[in-house]
Order: structure tokens, then C-alpha cells, then sequence
């Protein structure tokens, strides 16, 4: 008897991929052909796992709900389903909008979908997944949901408050993962800072990484996703303290001016911040900070933006994005202050913001040549062998392009000499090649 094929495109960040994963896992194991991201969408049924984080996100979801909408209307696909942040919140529009949806799953509940489709829940360890990252490297997700409540953002209106998993079993998938043959673990979460607060009434984050650290096999360990305000210092031993935690932090700070930052409900003063900055650094030596910084926001008049660059400019964060405020259906800021800044100055803004960064990334890559890095070959292309550092995320990150050599694997690590930088990129050679 022929397999039903199941097609999963997977939308928006790292913790909607995680859940795609999970969803594989179990569908696969109910006797699914399942293809991730397909470029040619076909067969039995084809899953959505949208994200509704921002403007652009939502389009995109929708936009491939609709291409999918038009494969079963030509009939190319029998059913279609949608899950995940966009389906959470606007379930009601699009079974109005996009009648060919078949049926529609919120964020929490592809569990269902997997009793649905397949008439079953089989019964495997719940962090069992499907791995459609290269097979060197993997996310973990630690919790869901998050307790902030930040103006500008609609992600609590989606996941709810703070869910911690069990640190047990987390530590269980990261066993589970490197017996997969995974090397790299990126930690993932709304907000990183707050694991454990809502199950163990306390800051846990320093001791799930002490633990993890531990685990043979885990070679690389990457922290993403913390939050300023009541930051676990606690974490940053056990940074300094185990070598296979990376020497990264990706912490978004948003901005930098007391009065937006008052504005944003973001908990936390330009001073509270550059103390942070401070503390992180002195204890850390040669870490990597990453953040995101919005412009834009109501009441960021020329002068707080103006401390905006001056913050850039003096902090020379190694890895830095931004983005530009984008009013949300819901959110605190959009029932209490008027998006009154022009689009046009947005942009001026957002583009001043990032030449500024361009520049520093330079500096930081081009202090980096002739030095010998150690390095994670991501994949092969013509020319070279393109592989990151432990300061470099996948996919968001400066990657290393190093010059062919019979002695590099994929997947596998290497010692790279920088040869030569540029704003985003290495150039290397295998050292003593």
C-alpha cells in the first residue's frame, strides 16, 4: 500500500522550526511520507506552520497559504491544514478569507493534528525529532510563552505567559541529539532570562547550561534570546567556566533612551543597561554580543535617536540587526500612542542606524586576521568551504569562507587562519595546511 504524503513548510523563527520537527517526528512514525519545505508541494496533504510576529512575517504566511490554497485548487494537493502563531490569532479571518483550508490549529495543539490525520498518538519521548538542520547542528527550545509584556510586541497575545520545560527532560533531547551525531546546540527561547521562574521559582539558566555543558558530545553550546531586565549573572560563570559554551550572547536591547525605553515597558534604564553591558563583558572576556535595536518607536524624536547612534557607536556590539517599529493588532503601544513617525524617516533611520553597525562589523572582522579560529563547516560551495565560528550563528551571522583543503569535512571542525575580512564575511585557510 502506497504511504500518504504529508508536505510541512515551515515559516518564521527557530522555535516554529522545532515544533515543524516534533510534528515530522510523530507523523513519520504513523507511517507519513513527510518532506520538509518542498520546492515542489504535491501528494496527500501539505501542513502551514505560519508565524504572525510582524508585518512582513504575517504577509509571508499568508501569501504561502494562499500558493498552497491555489496547488489543491488545481489539484495538486488533496488537503490542506494550517498551524502555528498566525493560525493562534487569527483563526476566525482565515477560515473566512481562505475558505480551501481544510481545518485550522493553533500554536500549541499539532498534537491534535497528529491524532486528526493519522487516527493515532504514538507513544515516543516528547523532544524525539525529525533534524531538518545540516545534522551537525540543532535548536533546543527550553520554554515557551513569555511574562514580559513589551509594547511593541505581539508574541505574548500569542504564546501566553512563561512555560518552562521540564530541565530533565531537556537535557534528555540534548542526549537524544548527539546521539543524532549533533555538535552544536542553539538554546532558543521567547526569553531565555526567565527559564525556570514559573516551574523552580527561580533563575534556572545558569544550571540547565552547567549540566549541559557536561554532556558528552556537546560540543558547541550558543545561547539566543535573553532579556536584559532581571539577567541570571549567575550564567555568566559558567560561561567563563566551560570552553564548549560559545562565548555569544544574543540579547535584544531595543534602545537606549530612558524616556522610550519607559515607553516600550521594557524594565530596564539606559543606565541599568550599560552596567549590564559592563558586567557581561568584564566577566566573559572576548564575548560576542548580539542585539537587536528597534527605531522609530512613538516618541523617538531626533534626540533619542541621535543616543541611539551614540550608544552603537561607543558599545561596538560584534553582532547588531534593527529594525524598524511596525504597530501590532492588540499590543500595549498600539492601544496607547499613535504611530505618528513617517515611514520615510523610519527607513532614513533604520538605514543611518545600520551603515553605522556595517562599519564597526568591519573593524571586529578585520581585527580578527591572522588569527587561527576554531571552525564548523557548514557546507561546500564551488570555490570554498563555508563554516562559522562560536561566534557566529547560523543563518544570522558572518560566516568563514575557507579556501578548499582534502582536510576539511562537513560537519565536521577545523582550525581556520583568517586571511582577510569583510563587513559580513571571513576569509581563511586551514591552519599548517
Amino acid at each position: 500500500m502506497k504511504k500518504r504524503r504529508i508536505d510541512i513548510i515551515s515559516l518564521g523563527c527557530s522555535k516554529n522550526l522545532v515544533d515543524s520537527e516534533r510534528l515530522m517526528r510523530r507523523l513519520s512514525e504513523c507511517g507519513f511520507v513527510v518532506c520538509h519545505n518542498s520546492d515542489d508541494v504535491k501528494g496527500d496533504i501539505v501542513v502551514v506552520n505560519t508565524c504572525g510576529f510582524i508585518g512582513d512575517a504575517k504577509e509571508e504566511s499568508i501569501n504561502t497559504i494562499l500558493s498552497c490554497a491555489e496547488a489543491k485548487n488545481e489539484g495538486r494537493v488533496e488537503q490542506l491544514y494550517v498551524m502555528g502563531c498566525l493560525s493562534e490569532r487569527y483563526r476566525d479571518e482565515l477560515a473566512k478569507e481562505i475558505p480551501e483550508i481544510d481545518r485550522i490549529y493553533g500554536k500549541y495543539d499539532w498534537e491534535t493534528m497528529v491524532a486528526d490525520l493519522a487516527k493515532d498518538n504514538p507513544q515516543i519521548p516528547p523532544y524525539e525529532r525529525t533534524i531538518t538542520t545540516p545534522p551537525h547542528y540543532s535548536y533546543v527550545k527550553i520554554s515557551e510563552g513569555c511574562n514580559r509584556f513589551c509594547a511593541f510586541c505581539a508574541i505574548p497575545l500569542i504564546t501566553g505567559k512563561l512555560k518552562s520545560r521540564d530541565m530533565d527532560e531537556i537535557l534528555s533531547e540534548v542526549r537524544y541529539l548527539t546521539g543524532k551525531g549533533v555538535k552544536e546546540f542553539n538554546i532558543i527561547a521567547q526569553d531565555l532570562s526567565a527559564y525556570g521562574l514559573d516551574r523552580y521559582r527561580r533563575l534556572a539558566l545558569p544550571e540547565l547550561v552547567d549540566k549541559m555543558a557536561k554532556i558528552e558530545g556537546a560540543e558547541w553550546i550558543r545561547l539566543h534570546y535573553a532579556y536584559p531586565a532581571q539577567f541570571p549573572f549567575d550564567l555568566l560563570d559558567v560561561m567563563a567556566a566551560h570552553p564548549n559554551v560559545c562565548k555569544y550572547l544574543d540579547i535584544a536591547l531595543q534602545h537606549i533612551d530612558n524616556r522610550v525605553l519607559s515607553n516600550m515597558r521594557r524594565h530596564i534604564t539606559k543606565e541599568e543597561t550599560l552596567a549590564l553591558i559592563d558586567t557581561i563583558r568584564r566577566k566573559v572576556p572576548n564575548i560576542h554580543l548580539r542585539t537587536t535595536l528597534m527605531v522609530g518607536f512613538p516618541g523617538e524624536d531626533e534626540k533619542a535617536f541621535d543616543e541611539l547612534k551614540r550608544f552603537v557607536a561607543e558599545a561596538r556590539f560584534e553582532r547588531m540587526g534593527a529594525f524598524a517599529y511596525c504597530e501590532e493588532d492588540g499590543t500595549y503601544a498600539a492601544k496607547h500612542y499613535a504611530d505618528d513617525i513617517p515611514q520615510e524617516v523610519k527607513d532614513r533611520r533604520l538605514a543611518e542606524i545600520m551603515e553605522l553597525q556595517e562599519a564597526i562589523s568591519l573593524e571586529t572582522n578585520r581585527s580578527k586576521i591572522g588569527t587561527t579560529l576554531k571552525a564548523i563547516v557548514d557546507r561546500e560551495e564551488p570555490d570554498y568551504f563555508v563554516g562559522r565560528t562560536e561566534f557566529d550563528s547560523p543563518e544570522v551571522d558572518p560566516e568563514v569562507l575557507i579556501k578548499k583543503n582534502e582536510q576539511v569535512r562537513i560537519g565536521e571542525f577545523c582550525q581556520a587562519k583568517i586571511t582577510d575580512a569583510l563587513p559580513f564575511e571571513l576569509m581563511a585557510e586551514v591552519a599548517n595546511a
